[in-house]
């Protein structure tokens, strides 16, 4: 009777869970090697100096990942239009550096469980928080909203703020100089981003950083199948929240 019920049981199981998934781990373990696609420009998860090395959050996250793999740390350079892409090509084996969890980019790859909530904020020059206190403030033909390709915030920009003046503007880096320099008033964000910028330029400001525009969560990117990896990225972001290391990392780089 237990062999019955069991044989019932598989076959009711889909197909996909008796696929050859792939072997991240023994692809780790062999290689010796964590391979982390990252764009490398948004601060504060992950920023390349000019020295040539990484610095932010996911950084420190991706180097704690890879002790625990027993793997040296290698990030792969991709930009936020390029980062599927690089992904999927299986040029990395995890995509990280304040990637936001998105139902579009759930359809090409997995995430692992989110280690933070971080919506849009705005940005803008201090002398104009009380205009731009939401969507609706945002959205006016009158009103010059800059965005940065290829991401969330392109997303968010094109479907919320359709109504505003928009422009493109490829430097994630420089974008928030167009906002100092009042070429632009408004850049949308994620709250983290947005808190980061406005305290290395005292010009300025988060509006309402406690109430952003839009919920969102960020995750790391990981392989489409390979349930392994995934339960193992996952266990180790709860051990290391659960044992207090992960808020010893943010604090180093997530304003309070």
């Amino acid at each position: 009777m237990q062999k019955l019920f069991i044989a019932a049981i598989l076959l009711l199981l889909p197909t996909w869970a008796f696929a050859q998934t792939p072997a991240t781990l023994a692809q780790i373990s062999n290689s010796g090697v964590l391979r982390v696609c990252t764009p490398g420009d948004y601060r504060p998860f992950s920023f390349l100096e000019d020295d040539g090395n990484y610095e932010g959050l996911d950084v420190d996250l991706m180097q704690n990942l890879a002790d625990t793999l027993d793997a040296k740390l290698q990030f792969v350079k991709t930009s936020w239009a390029d980062l599927m892409d690089d992904f999927t090509a299986g040029k990395c084996d995890v995509g990280a550096g304040g990637i936001s969890v998105t139902l579009a980019r759930q359809k090409q790859a997995w995430f692992s469980a989110p280690y933070m909530i971080n919506g849009k904020t705005p940005i803008t020059l201090c002398t104009n928080v009380d205009k731009y206190q939401s969507i609706a403030d945002i959205n006016q033909p009158d009103v010059r909203v800059i965005y940065n390709p290829g991401g969330s915030n392109e997303t968010f920009a094109t479907t919320q703020l359709a109504d505003a003046d928009l422009t493109e503007y490829e430097d994630n880096i420089g974008i928030f100089q167009q906002v100092a320099d009042g070429k632009a008033d408004v850049f949308v964000t994620e709250t983290a981003e947005a808190l980061v910028q406005s305290q290395r330029n005292p010009k300025l400001c988060a509006v309402k950083p406690d109430q952003p525009l839009k919920y969102g969560e960020m995750g790391f990117l990981l392989p489409v199948g390979d349930t392994q990896f995934k339960l193992y990225v996952d266990q180790w972001l709860h051990l290391l929240k659960a044992s207090g290391g992960y808020a010893r990392l943010a604090s180093q780089w997530i304003p309070q």
